[in-house]
């Protein structure tokens, strides 16, 4: 609940990680974030610091970034901020900032993109279901009943079909 949550603008700095794992799909690569401002003495905008981020994906996420994102594309991540710090034998402690993301996206204010929707993987076939008929018989008004089951059906035992009860 007190998640630290980012929105990054920046460049994929390199090819995507991806990864079939026992907990499902991932994926990670480097972000590339520079700030930019205007130089008055120069008068013209110039860099500043460049911050690297590695952005982690996860099941479904993971597999469209491996099938979308490249080097260099200017991406949108969104998602929890996590810094971490490690210590290496012989070596000062390492702190390094990953990003986990809930949501990657190509940033159009600098390009297009096509977009097409991934297929979702199958699951148990269930038999198709008709359109519920949701016009009310004369006499018979939903908002005049009190008690959604006396509404729901016609008969104990018996569903009517065209009327749909939400409880």
């Amino acid at each position: 609940m007190n998640e630290t949550m980012v929105c990054v603008v920046g460049n994929v700095a390199t090819q995507p990680m991806y990864r079939d794992l026992a907990a499902g799909p991932s994926a990670r690569f480097r972000l590339a974030v520079t700030s930019r401002y205007w130089d008055r003495e120069k008068s013209t905008w110039t860099d500043g610091h460049t911050n690297f981020f590695t952005v982690w994906a996860n099941r479904q996420l993971a597999t469209n970034v491996a099938a979308s994102v490249s080097v260099g594309d200017p991406v949108v991540v969104q998602g929890r901020l996590k810094v971490r710090t490690e210590a290496r034998e012989g070596q000062p402690n390492r702190s390094s900032a990953d990003i986990d993301a809930v949501s990657i996206g190509h940033d159009l204010a600098r390009g297009t993109s096509a977009f097409r929707r991934a297929n979702k993987p199958e699951t148990s076939a269930s038999p198709p279901r008709p359109e519920p008929n949701w016009e009310t018989p004369d006499g018979n008004s939903v908002a005049d009943s009190a008690d959604p089951a006396a509404v729901a059906s016609d008969s104990p035992g018996q569903q009517r079909s065209d009327v749909l009860v939400v409880t």
